[in-house]
């Protein structure tokens, strides 16, 4: 992204945003609410134009390339995602859909060998014995693994996650985050929104924090996820620390 800008009526939403995610990369991207972080990635998934500036995903220029083919390369987990799902559809339609990029699997036709597939990446998620359940019957834990198991069902080229473990407990949410840990090992650019530091996997490399539309800071994730950049996105003062890998935040006494 090289100077984005994305308004709605009179009110800013991005504001002269610059960004460069690049192969082998993990980026957490942090912020209070309304600061811009959902229509970021949501631009980077091609569903939102910018008002200005430019946008290149996967070597493509956003308005000079169609879209419809370019997100069939593009994974995007939201926690919004499963109300879009009718709830009797099996987990295996759920996943079998992302080579269409699609909700509904009598809108293409797919082959035995697709449903194989997606049943394959449902075992890749420990979840092969889901896969002719109702989505609209699985836990919201489930349904979040069922959505992961469809982000790698077409081998994307990057992977894109917007709050995907909000109502989550703490069982789920960590589960989540192990199994983040594993995907892209093969260099897959990834990008994971999020309110909360603690829900940051260890192997992420980078981090983007916003404020009121524009970044704040960015770059590698030791030297951007900081007690001054989290204060200041936050409107409060922030102690961060790191254990394990692992990053925690809290209100300075």
């Amino acid at each position: 992204m090289n100077g984005v800008g994305l308004r709605r009526g009179d009110t800013t939403v991005l504001d002269s945003v610059d960004w460069c995610v690049e192969r082998g990369q993990r980026w957490a991207v942090l912020g209070a609410n309304a600061c811009g972080k959902t229509s970021l990635i949501r631009v980077a998934a091609l569903y939102d134009h910018p008002s200005t500036g430019s946008v290149r995903v996967l070597g493509e220029q956003l308005g000079r390339t169609d879209v419809r083919a370019l997100r069939m390369r593009i994974a995007f987990v939201s926690s919004a995602f499963s109300d879009l799902v009718r709830p009797d559809l099996a987990a295996v339609d759920v996943v079998v859909c992302a080579i269409n990029a699609a909700l509904e699997p009598w809108w293409h036709a797919y082959t035995d060998d697709d449903r194989r597939r997606a049943r394959a990446a449902l075992g890749r998620l420990d979840i092969a014995h889901l896969a002719d359940h109702r989505f609209g019957s699985l836990s919201s834990g489930e349904r979040q693994r069922v959505q992961l198991a469809r982000s790698v069902m077409t081998e994307p080229g990057l992977l894109l996650f917007d709050e995907p473990t909000a109502g989550l407990d703490l069982a789920g949410r960590e589960r989540f985050v192990a199994d983040l840990d594993t995907l892209g090992a093969d260099g897959t650019p990834m990008v994971l929104v999020t309110h909360h530091v603690e829900e940051i996997p260890a192997s992420f490399t980078h981090a983007l924090v916003m404020g009121k539309g524009r970044v704040l800071a960015s770059g590698p994730i030791e030297e951007t996820i900081t007690s001054a950049s989290l204060s200041e996105a936050a409107g409060i003062d922030v102690t961060v620390e790191r254990r394990d890998g692992r990053w925690s935040a809290r209100a300075t006494p």
